[in-house]
């Protein structure tokens, strides 16, 4: 990670969580890191403990609606004026909602399309034209995935299908800048309590059922993808707790 230090780095979605975890590691690594979301009082509160931490890195919450194109647009602007640009952008925003396949509603399910893809495919291609103005030539786009039930998961089948084909595209810019796809199990955070928002009882349930990874687990991959060496491109790691592998 060394060559990480004082670099730039976006993580969607790094309010709690995942996100949170993961921001929290690359900071701790001495990044910059700037971590959006809707609401950024939960990432003002986390960039305090990392700065009472002493850790070498820094920060920056960044309010950022990724239903919004403009919203996305705005904050790459930013960081380019404040920061010159984005080294590493962690696509780790998604939300799911319970909303079946044969009686769904139709503006759900336009919702998870809106984050879980099309947000994605937004901060990769902004992410990726700030690497190439500045010539970075070592920079690495990754994207957290999952797989859980209904429509969701064809959103998330997306996002392995959309890795596949950056990598594919990056081959043929002749760039050395890399694209990874992480995808975790059940992992436990506040993500089925916001999934089964009605029926808090059901979203505990399912932690309690299953033997699950932690979001720092998460964190953990995103700093090993990180430390290979450059000539090494690692494409997709799955990862499941111990007891679930056979």
């Amino acid at each position: 990670m060394e060559r990480w230090k004082g670099r730039v780095a976006l993580v969607t979605g790094a309010s709690v969580g995942i996100g949170a975890a993961v921001a929290r590691a690359l900071v701790q690594h001495g990044m910059k890191v700037v971590g959006c979301a809707r609401n950024v009082d939960k990432i003002e509160k986390l960039a305090a403990e990392c700065e009472s931490a002493g850790y070498s890195g820094i920060l920056i919450p960044y309010k950022c609606d990724l239903c919004n194109e403009e919203e996305i647009l705005s904050m790459f602007s930013a960081i380019k004026t404040l920061h010159q640009g984005v080294d590493v952008c962690v696509n780790n925003a998604g939300l799911a909602h319970n909303e079946p396949l044969l009686t769904g509603n139709t503006h759900a399910w336009r919702n998870m399309i809106d984050v879980n893809v099309l947000a994605l495919s937004i901060c990769t291609r902004e992410a990726f034209q700030s690497m190439r103005e500045r010539n970075v030539d070592d920079g690495h786009i990754i994207n957290i995935n999952s797989a859980d039930e209904h429509f969701y998961c064809a959103t998330k089948f997306a996002v392995t299908a959309l890795t596949e084909g950056l990598r594919q595209e990056l081959r043929q810019a002749d760039t050395h800048i890399r694209a990874t796809c992480i995808s975790p199990g059940i992992v436990e955070t506040e993500f089925a309590f916001r999934h089964h928002n009605s029926d808090p009882e059901r979203a505990a349930a399912v932690y309690e059922s299953i033997k699950c990874l932690k979001a720092e687990d998460v964190a953990s991959a995103v700093t090993y993808v990180l430390s290979a060496p450059a000539h090494v491109q690692i494409g997709d790691i799955q990862m499941r707790p111990v007891e679930q592998v056979s």
